[in-house]
């Protein structure tokens, strides 16, 4: 990561503290009323292929006692009222400015994979986690809506697991690796201004 992004990193999350702040807090009171503790999600990601981070998210799922993988259409069932309210305005990832504060994550990047995906493809991610994970980035913008769908198709977490290895990771590389060889500071905020669109298109 270049000092240019880490201070457009450090700067906005800074701002964005400030004034998302209360949000946040409101959020978190209504998670509190609405579904009880925990109120958030804490699970290990990757933002180098040996190094581990914990990430955090506001809780949208009902705990389970062996969650693994990806979401897929095996726990749509889990999701709560709110959590989808919360996933659709992805309002769930406002934790995540604590990460970009602790330099685990940048606003743009690739997404932060699970160890599993990393140990069986580290050959791949090798190269894509040469850029800092992001909350958003040119695969999420791009690929979200196809992975979406195929994975909603599936039934169990196996069926899950083999097509997000199969099709889905190959997929994201390949254009978190164009973002990489593109990367810059105007590209970064227009992906940024793009997923606020999408954000604001989503919610009519």
């Amino acid at each position: 990561m270049t000092w240019r992004k880490r201070i457009f990193d450090l700067f906005f999350a800074s701002l964005l503290v400030v004034l998302l702040g209360p949000v946040l807090l409101a959020l978190l009171a209504w998670l509190l009323w609405k579904e009880g503790r925990p109120l958030f999600y804490v699970a290990e990601r990757m933002k180098g292929v040996d190094t581990p981070f914990m990430l955090l998210k506001l809780r949208t799922m009902r705990e389970v006692e062996a969650d693994t993988g990806v979401s897929g259409g095996d726990k749509t069932a889990r999701i709560t009222a709110t959590g989808a309210w919360l996933r659709s305005k992805r309002l769930d990832e406002l934790p995540q400015l604590w990460n970009i504060l602790k330099g685990d994550l940048s606003f743009v990047g690739p997404r932060p994979p699970l160890r599993q995906y990393v140990e069986r493809h580290p050959a791949l991610y090798a190269e894509v986690l040469k850029s800092r994970p992001g909350v958003t980035g040119l695969a999420s913008i791009t690929y979200h809506r196809h992975e979406a769908a195929l994975l909603q198709r599936c039934a169990t977490p196996e069926d899950t697991d083999a097509v997000y290895s199969r099709i889905c990771v190959p997929a994201k590389a390949r254009l978190d690796l164009v973002y990489q060889r593109h990367q810059s500071i105007c590209y970064d905020f227009d992906l940024v201004f793009q997923t606020i669109g999408n954000l604001f298109r989503r919610g009519r």
